[in-house]
């Protein structure tokens, strides 16, 4: 029961902010030309701003055992690249099959998993949540640009160069490599027995968290403001696909191949539950949207594996817990 609460109290947030945002956009509030012009805010500003905190905010993990993370990363690589031509079988659409491979391997790692792993086993589990976020994350936006860039909007695919093109000048790409630059410059710091670290320009850290701590309700907002009801029926079959991939497939694939074939800890197996058992990251509507994929379907992707996850993470936790894994 426990474990359902908390599964519950975890995505529970997530829905009511979308519901918020489509009931101001039912009152008038918001529109949804809104909602894309606040998408745009928080791709480019907002969630790089956020990923660039988080990757600032981590202490040194390097004293950390990789295996589990060499893992994680290796299993999320298998679900891209079998995604790549299961989703030709899918959908027609080619500006959908990114965004369905998107939703089977991206999780929302950092707003429900560190939680989760918080919860399951204390502030002992964060250690090594952190040190696969570390590494997940630019995989995540790296392989999502990829695959975006290659099933976009248009007719022509892209050539080689021009993916790797999109993916340096993506802005959570840009995030990502600007905060590991600063947090390697904080290492060096360390060791010159150097005090000034970025946080001490107390304006300039503050105004990054204030638009790192609005990335996530705007971009919940947004989903809300844009959302619409008769997108279902149109989308039912991708919405569907993604929901089984999402919920029930990657965390059975995921899990059980770490259960049958390695002997992690209990903070390991948390963080591995918070890779493959949490929903759609939020971050992947916008930058479905940007990017020519279809953003109607990337959003509903959001919200209904979002509803679904309560169930798929009590099933785990609960399975874990009593096979004495937690």
């Amino acid at each position: 029961m426990d474990s359902f609460l908390f599964a519950l109290t975890s995505v529970s947030p997530i829905v009511a902010m979308v519901a918020i945002g489509y009931f101001l956009k039912r009152i008038g509030l918001l529109s949804p030309a809104t909602g894309k012009a606040m998408n745009k805010l928080v791709f480019h500003v907002l969630i790089p701003a956020m990923m660039f905190v988080n990757i600032y905010n981590m202490e040194d993990v390097g004293e950390l055992n990789f295996t589990y993370v060499l893992y994680g990363l290796g299993m999320t690589m298998l679900i891209f690249f079998v995604m790549l031509p299961l989703t030709g079988l899918l959908t027609k659409e080619r500006n959908r099959r990114g965004v369905l491979s998107q939703g089977a391997f991206r999780s929302n790692y950092s707003l429900v998993g560190l939680p989760l792993v918080l919860s399951v086993c204390g502030e002992s589990g964060i250690p090594a949540a952190t040190l696969m976020l570390t590494f997940a994350t630019p995989l995540y936006n790296i392989l999502a640009v990829f695959v975006l860039s290659y099933f976009g909007g248009g007719k022509k695919r892209p050539s080689v160069g021009s993916i790797l093109l999109g993916i340096c000048k993506n802005p959570l790409i840009q995030a990502v490599a600007a905060g590991f630059l600063v947090m390697g410059i904080r290492t060096i710091f360390v060791w010159q027995d150097i005090s000034f670290r970025l946080s001490d320009i107390t304006p300039l850290f503050r105004v990054l968290n204030y638009l790192a701590d609005a990335a996530t309700p705007l971009a919940l907002l947004s989903l809300g403001a844009q959302f619409e009801f008769s997108a279902i029926s149109g989308l039912r079959r991708e919405i569907t696909a993604g929901v089984l991939l999402r919920n029930l497939i990657v965390p059975v694939l995921g899990m059980g191949v770490a259960l049958l074939c390695f002997e992690f800890t209990a903070a390991q197996y948390a963080a591995l539950v918070a890779l493959f058992v949490t929903p759609v990251a939020v971050s992947s509507a916008p930058m479905a949207q940007e990017m020519g994929g279809d953003g109607d379907l990337a959003g509903q992707l959001v919200i209904w594996t979002t509803i679904f996850s309560a169930l798929s993470l009590f099933l785990v936790i609960f399975f874990l817990r009593a096979i004495a894994v937690f």
